[in-house]
């Protein structure tokens, strides 16, 4: 089905009144308070898949058979670097 994109996308009985904005708002008065869980509804995630906190995660140094590209800023295996710039190392991805 073709689709006018020029056509005008709202009719002028449409349009909210203010007043009918305010009292659909589910933020609290407006304060700008954000409902997070109508966030997560809304874009499909939970904040119970994200950790709260991170101590258990091992932060490992970059290696001696590694560096890190100067375009990407990626962790990389020596074997995936295509040259060598000014500015750093460059991998083949971003070659």
């Amino acid at each position: 089905m073709a689709t006018d994109y020029d056509a005008p996308r709202k009719n002028d009985d449409d349009h909210e009144s203010i007043e009918a904005i305010k009292e659909g708002s589910t933020d609290g008065g407006g304060h700008g308070e954000t409902d997070v869980r109508a966030l997560e509804e809304a874009f499909g995630f939970a904040s119970e898949a994200i950790p709260d906190d991170l101590d258990g995660v091992a932060v490992v140094p970059v290696q001696q058979d590694e560096f890190t590209c100067s375009e990407c800023f990626i962790v990389k295996h020596h074997s995936l670097l295509s040259r060598k710039k000014k500015t750093g190392p460059v991998c083949i991805e971003c070659d």
